[in-house]
């Protein structure tokens, strides 16, 4: 196994691909997490931590949904959810290339 936290960066920051193709930001880190996780130290925990992080998110999505209804309140996690999306995957990127382990707050664990 090799050490290499600009793969374990990398990762983190694919999830940006979301904001140009829609879904590449759960199949590039899914993609990454299956090829390299026998062979980079770390990549293992760092792509569960990330897929677990897109799973939840999109759970937690279908659940504001119907909560538009309810006085608006779809709308307020919504908003919630964009933010931490956008703000999460920088932090532990950041996390990675200094060799820390990752953390997703609230997320369910699937993987």
């Amino acid at each position: 196994m090799r050490t290499d936290n600009s793969l374990l960066t990398i990762a983190h920051l694919s999830q940006y691909a979301d904001l140009v193709t829609g879904i590449g930001g759960f199949i590039i880190p899914l993609v990454l997490w299956l090829t390299q996780k026998d062979s980079v130290l770390g990549m293992d925990e760092h792509g569960r931590s990330i897929l677990n992080f897109r799973i939840s998110l999109f759970i937690y999505v279908l659940i504001c949904i119907p909560l538009i209804l309810a006085l608006g309140l779809g709308i307020l996690g919504l908003i919630i959810l964009g933010i931490v999306s956008m703000i999460l995957p920088a932090v532990n990127a950041v996390r990675a290339s200094n060799g820390e382990m990752p953390d997703y707050p609230f997320t369910i664990k699937i993987l």
